[in-house]
């Protein structure tokens, strides 16, 4: 199982996929508020999602689990 991280902590703004989608390297998967700024989270690895750990409103600390992947 592989996971995709936050890099740096925020508010999640935007989730651009659902549980069941099959993601590429380098697409654009979670957006985080931080400092006014949105930043986009990119996958870092292809794969299934199986499980969303954050939704949008959420806080998330840098290193926190975003999305579990197969």
């Amino acid at each position: 199982m592989a996971v995709i991280k936050s890099e740096m902590a925020g508010t999640v703004l935007e989730v651009k996929v659902k549980s069941g989608d099959s993601i590429k390297a380098g697409q654009e998967i979670v957006v985080l508020e931080s400092m006014k700024m949105e930043v986009p989270v990119m996958a870092s690895h292809a794969g299934k999602v199986t499980e969303i750990k954050k939704q949008v409103g959420d806080f998330v600390n840098e290193g926190e689990t975003l999305i579990e992947l197969a």
